[in-house]
């Protein structure tokens, strides 16, 4: 059996996706978790085949931050499948290509079927990549805008003013102004809200 955490937004789409999981052969969902600290003491408490991850529910920063903990889950044997938006698979590129396969990224709107598909074929040690998500990822080399000024504009998106931006990213007010400059330097956007619209159309974040 493939023991199996998922770790997705949503009681009703996480249910129901453990549900179908447990009616397919061969997989057992051993922990379900819809917030950062739960999907790692999941994976720590349960010691999964696969976690399955909504990127969503990881802050942008700890997204960047991943390749350590990948490390360490790898040495313990488990694997990540990566669910995620097209506009966010460029910044996942460098997880793949150091974890190769013990890492794989399906789009988030694929079928259950598909998933679990994934997850037994990523237990199997093959390769499990949406190309369509390769090809945004490829895409996304061109993005004129650094990591930082990518997670500035994430946390703008969501509404927050300058010093909430920079309590989240540990930044001071200052930084985070200069980094907002550049950002609507190179998206050529008249206001914040304009900036994030041109950088999701450009697939930048």
């Amino acid at each position: 059996m493939v023991r199996t955490v998922l770790a997705l937004q949503g009681e009703l789409v996480r249910g129901a996706l453990a549900h179908y999981l447990r009616t397919e052969a061969g997989i057992d969902v051993v922990g379900e978790t819809d917030t950062p600290d739960g999907f790692w003491a999941a994976v720590r408490a349960e010691r999964p085949d696969v976690a399955v991850l909504d990127v969503r529910i990881l802050p942008t920063d700890e997204l960047c931050r991943l390749t350590p903990d990948l490390a360490s889950l790898r040495d313990d044997g488990a694997r990540l499948l990566m669910l995620v938006e097209p506009r966010r698979a460029a910044r996942l590129s460098p997880l793949i290509a150091e974890h190769g396969r013990h890492v794989g990224l399906l789009g988030r709107d694929v079928a259950p079927g598909r998933i679990a598909d994934g997850v037994r074929d990523l237990a199997a040690g093959e390769v499990v990549l949406d190309p369509d998500l390769v090809v945004a990822a490829l895409d996304g080399h061109d993005n004129p805008l650094t990591p930082r000024e990518r997670e500035v504009l994430d946390i703008v998106a969501e509404g927050h003013p300058v010093r909430e931006i920079a309590r989240k990213l540990a930044l001071s007010a200052g930084t985070v102004r200069n980094h907002l400059s550049r950002i609507m330097a190179k998206t050529g956007a008249r206001t914040r809200l304009d900036a994030v619209r041109i950088a999701r159309e450009s697939g930048w974040i």
